[in-house]
């Protein structure tokens, strides 16, 4: 599976948990997010969910269970290790060839400014529902 694949599948996957998950702890969890996304669970094992996943909430959720500090908002490389992916440079770079990224991956700085962004986007165009602020 491509990297970007991966990421999806890991962000779209723990969606589909979320709401059966929070079924248990509704007095400690809001009600407002799980019952938002419970009609996306059972439609969403087919592949692209009928309704829009929160990727802020689902990120926001591993990030509180991670217990390090990730910048997963801006940083690729957190973003990676927040997914339990790898984040090394080879990685990123095969990302990037995924992703038609036509800079040079010898500047890692613009390229990794450029792959948060475009991962987001992407997830976006694949049914999630991302901050606008997250793709520009």
């Amino acid at each position: 599976m491509s990297i970007f694949g991966t990421i999806l599948s890991k962000i779209f996957h723990h969606a589909d948990a979320a709401p059966a998950a929070a079924s248990g702890t509704a007095a400690a969890t809001p009600a407002a997010a799980p019952t938002t996304a419970a009609p996306a669970a059972a439609p969403a094992a087919s592949g692209t969910p009928s309704a829009p996943v929160d990727v802020d909430a689902v990120l926001s959720g591993l990030a509180t269970k991670s217990g390090q500090p990730l910048n997963y908002k801006t940083s690729i490389v957190d973003l990676l290790k927040l997914l339990g992916l790898d984040s090394s440079l080879d990685a990123r770079k095969q990302l990037a060839g995924e992703l038609h990224y036509s800079g040079s991956t010898d500047d890692t700085a613009t390229m990794n400014v450029w792959l948060i962004k475009q991962v987001y986007a992407e997830l976006a165009k694949n049914g999630g529902k991302v901050p606008a602020d997250w793709t520009h």
